[in-house]
């Protein structure tokens, strides 16, 4: 059941903003944001005020979308709609909020503030409302209002009355915790407390199991105004917990030819961008004739913003729109990153003139006389887009078939909201045969990293998601670990800013592949300073690489983090901690998992186990 949109109202753009990355991750579609005055639920994309827009064909294609978005002006729902206030205790809804407020405010100030926005107060005592901290959720992403007029009815064992009236107070002193905050009904007189309020199973038991469905999920999306039906018990949790929302985000590097200077360009024009749109405005089934219909003239149009030959722009159009990619490669799959691999080693090419998004220098290897290391490349330019596609409450997900993943947009509308970064990077090489060796020739390697490899496979996230986590996945992880600390110290850029990308498989996953990225991960429009690829040159990354792995060598939780047989969510660490190994989540690609600081440097038993142990 759809809820009509009665209007918009205008936000304070200061207190009532956050940034383009907040919007795409902690606070992206479908999340609670705590602003000031009133918490708030990001609404669905559709209903944004302005967007700018991000193209990069190869990941619009492997989403299955056109294009990708940056919010510019995002809409809010108002969720949680239970406040109360802290003089009087009255407790209710915002729509009885709103009621009363019209009837008391000035004409004047209803004329300013209808809809009581600017200021949240209540009508008789003017002191600012307080919103409900806590909210129920369900395993298939529904968020509601906890039931509270049901809740103090049912638990005092009254029916419910014809006109309740809540009040939300605390008790004494002496009483602490859930049953110290007790609600009661001024009109029949019935009064709890939250005890028990947060079992898991609570409203369940509510219900006699079954034979009752008076707490049943309610199915509210309030980020998109629809209710669904749902069989599921919810939980009780609290406002800005953790388990509230997990968003499934995805990334991608923007790779020749898809960066090159004239696709760039031609994505960068007006003309373009109203090519777009009209295309977008048309009937799936109509889309095609449209713009085989128009193709010459939006060329030449194009052509003559950006100063190219028309040919040029039609072949880079045809190819946008016209040649049908059948072979679609997954975001997640092992192909999607042997083409960024390819990329960054070199094997894919691009003419200097042509270089758009992505710039990269070849060193020459001996000049760092170091081993193990294959090749290393300064990535002078990189752009990365990062895109929201969905998210889960409960419990995370790792793709968009998993149970209780709900999609941000309408099946529809043909893009995801974005946000991209422009930077910079190092990218390294391993050999893999050198690592190959050192794993047959070390039968404590295999056992290390079959004890993480079990403790996955019997966590949440690996019954779900099978995988096989090899030593050399474990040895780059680490590695980049102690290198991101190490170069924060070395260019002055914050470990937050700095992130990493692994490739890692064998030949039978279709290449060869040992390396690692580390990239800005936050930069303006115009990319970074250049600090992070000074620190790749031969007079610099040697010694940072040497101290990266000689200051793994000790950790202050030492010899309790070195001995460890297991820490960290699920015990899928080894030898890491957060005094050694362990970034900012932002950094990670793996959640902080599958480190081991043994498999670099060696234990106390075996220090010749680490691979670096000859540095």
């Amino acid at each position: 059941m759809a809820e009509k949109v009665k209007g918009k109202i205008e936000l304070d753009k200061v207190t009532h903003s956050v940034r383009a990355a907040q919007a795409i991750l902690q606070y992206g579609v479908g999340a609670m944001v705590d602003f000031p005055d009133q918490t708030l639920v990001t609404a669905n994309p559709e209903n944004w005020s302005g967007i700018s827009r991000i193209f990069d064909d190869r990941f619009a294609k492997a989403l299955g979308v056109d294009y990708f978005a940056m919010p510019t002006d995002i809409t809010y729902a108002r969720f949680p709609e239970w406040y109360f206030c802290p003089k009087c205790r009255k407790f209710q809804p915002l729509k009885k909020w709103i009621s009363e407020y019209k009837k008391k405010a000035s004409a004047a100030k209803l004329q300013h503030d209808e809809n009581m926005v600017s200021n949240i107060q209540c009508p008789d005592c003017k002191q600012d409302l307080v919103v409900a901290r806590i909210v129920t959720v369900c395993e298939k992403g529904h968020l509601n209002d906890f039931p509270w007029v049901k809740w103090v009815h049912a638990r005092s064992r009254v029916p419910i009355c014809g006109s309740p009236s809540l009040k939300f107070k605390t008790g004494a002193s002496g009483s602490e915790g859930l049953e110290g905050l007790t609600i009661e009904c001024f009109s029949c007189r019935a009064r709890t407390t939250l005890k028990d309020a947060f079992n898991k199973d609570i409203f369940g038991e509510m219900d006699n199991n079954g034979e009752r469905e008076d707490f049943i999920c309610e199915g509210y999306h309030p980020f998109k105004h629809i209710k669904e039906p749902c069989g599921c018990y919810p939980r009780s949790v609290q406002r800005g917990a953790s388990s509230v929302y997990f968003p499934l985000v995805y990334s991608s590097l923007v790779i020749p030819p898809y960066a090159d200077k004239l696709n760039m360009k031609i994505e960068q024009s007006k003309a373009y961008e109203e090519c777009v749109i009209i295309i977008e405005d048309e009937e799936p089934e109509d889309k095609l004739e449209t713009i085989k219909k128009r193709f010459g003239k939006w060329a030449s149009k194009i052509a003559s913003e950006i100063g190219a030959l028309q040919a040029d722009v039609e072949k880079n159009l045809s190819k946008k729109w016209l040649e049908n990619d059948d072979n679609i490669i997954e975001v997640t799959s092992v192909q999607y990153r042997i083409n960024e691999y390819m990329a960054l080693s070199g094997e894919i090419s691009t003419s200097k003139g042509a270089l758009g998004d992505f710039s990269r220098e070849s060193m020459s290897i001996s000049d760092y006389h170091l081993s193990h290391v294959k090749a290393v490349s300064l990535v002078n330019k990189v752009k990365v887009v990062n895109a929201l596609t969905g998210f889960s409450r409960i419990t995370p997900i790792l793709d968009r078939e998993d149970k209780g993943f709900v999609s941000i947009k309408r099946e529809e509308t043909n893009w995801y909201p974005a946000y991209e970064v422009r930077g910079e990077g190092i990218f390294i090489e391993f050999d893999s045969d050198d690592i190959e060796k050192w794993i047959n020739e070390q039968p404590e390697v295999l056992r290390r990293a079959q004890k993480l490899s079990d403790n996955y496979a019997n966590s949440f996230i690996g019954k779900n998601h099978p995988r096989n986590i090899s030593p050399k996945f474990i040895m780059l992880h680490t590695l980049s670990h102690l290198l991101i600390s190490q170069l924060s110290f070395e260019c002055g850029y914050s470990i937050a800013s700095l992130s990493e990308r692994l490739y890692c498989s064998e030949e039978k996953d279709g290449k060869q592949m040992a390396g690692i990225l580390i990239y800005t991960a936050s930069g303006d429009s115009e990319g970074t300073l250049g600090g992070l690829v000074r620190q790749g040159r031969p007079d610099a990354f040697p010694r940072i690489l040497r101290k990266a792995v000689n200051n793994a060598k000790t950790c202050s939780n030492d010899p309790v983090c070195i001995m460890s047989k297991g820490q960290g969510r699920d015990s899928l660490n080894l030898a890491a901690c957060h005094a050694c190994a362990l970034l900012p989540e932002t950094c990670c690609e793996e959640r902080n998992a599958f480190l081991d600081r043994g498999l670099i440097i060696g234990t106390f038993e075996e220090p010749s186990i680490g691979f670096w142990s000859d540095l």
